[in-house]
């Protein structure tokens, strides 16, 4: 079986200097500024021609042995870089080094064509009433509705179905097999395969038998947004479903109907958030946080994995447990609920049961 590299870097590399200047480094004393490096690695794996950084101690000791030609490394751990490897020092390696990995594989910052095309391929089937930008790529098997629009530079993958009247910017990858219906995207938004926007949302009253209540919404994705694989946005039922500018979603979380979350939000794989709930701006939840509804999540609040938060959440708190909580009042609970069970291990004469 042959091996395939499938990013491979661009062509000329960048010099020391380019590195040192997207860094924000200075270049040690004797560093050749025109050296040219090929590709970035990992600080095990890298050679002399490549890239790597390092910013956590306990890589401390690959840090000594790596044979990579330049290392992006914070003050406190450049004494341990080997002479071979140039040490360049920044108070941020890992944000300096996805920067410079971007410039070195431009191809892996977003999905293109999985068919190699430019345009509409054969095999797809974009309805005359829809309006696409010149440039736009749609791969074989996808459905683009009528009244769908779509801007310059978009790639939509293969078997997607983009529903009718939907709206893309420009700029965007939609990936293979997903559906959007009932939604709008802003510019550059990054939706990977398989997620689901603009479904009906979850909506019951509740009966003798079960009456289904319309979801008439939208979902409105704003510019900048990344959603991940096998995600699923329900559309409002009352008013639009809303994703802000620049927040990213990881695979697999589930955002119900009317929810609005802010800007540059993280939400990790596994995550589940009720209707009718609002994250401020900056909001993080850890993996399988699960948020129950109608809730407020403040501004730049964080939620530790697998919490369960059942009330509203102070901006700029960190909070976590079942259910979630201040950190420090969780912190003493385990505590002393981990006294308690070593306690509960002993009998009254005060030996070991």
């Amino acid at each position: 079986m042959s091996d395939p590299i499938f990013f491979t870097a661009a062509a000329d590399g960048l010099t020391l200097a380019e590195i040192a200047a997207a860094a924000g480094a200075s270049l040690p004393d004797g560093a050749d500024p025109e050296r040219r490096f090929s590709g970035a690695a990992s600080l095990e794996s890298a050679g002399p021609e490549q890239l790597a950084y390092m910013d956590n101690a306990r890589y401390g000791d690959a840090l000594a042995a790596t044979r990579a030609g330049v290392c992006l490394v914070s003050p406190r751990f450049a004494a341990r870089c080997p002479a071979t490897t140039v040490a360049l020092v920044s108070r941020d390696p890992y944000r300096a080094y996805a920067a410079l990995l971007g410039r070195l594989h431009p191809d892996a910052l977003r999905p293109g064509s999985q068919f190699a095309v430019r345009g509409v391929a054969s095999g797809a089937h974009v309805h005359p009433e829809a309006r696409l930008e010149d440039g736009v790529t749609v791969d074989p098997g996808a459905v683009v509705g009528p009244g769908a629009e779509i801007g310059a530079g978009t790639v939509i993958g293969p078997n997607a179905v983009i529903g009718p009247g939907v709206r893309i910017g420009r700029d965007c990858a939609i990936g293979a097999g997903t559906t959007l219906s009932h939604a709008l995207l802003g510019n550059r938004v990054i939706i990977h395969p398989g997620a689901r926007l603009g479904q009906d949302g979850f909506g019951f009253a509740m009966g003798a038998s079960h009456l289904k209540v319309p979801q008439v919404g939208r979902v409105i994705v704003q510019d900048d947004v990344e959603i991940g694989a096998n995600t699923t946005i329900d559309r409002g039922a009352s008013r639009d479903t809303v994703i802000g500018e620049g927040t990213k979603i990881d695979n697999l979380v589930q955002i119900a109907h009317n929810v609005v979350i802010g800007r540059h939000c993280v939400i990790v794989s596994g995550v589940g958030i009720s209707g009718s709930t609002t994250l401020e701006d900056y909001v993080v939840l850890g993996g399988q946080v699960g948020v129950v509804g109608h809730l407020r999540i403040g501004r730049g609040a964080q939620i530790a994995g697998s919490s369960n938060v059942n009330r509203d959440v102070p901006p700029g708190s960190r909070w976590g447990g079942t259910p979630a909580k201040p950190v420090r009042a969780w912190f003493r609970e385990l505590t002393t609920l981990a006294r308690l069970a070593e306690r509960g291990g002993k009998d009254l004469s005060g030996e070991d049961t």
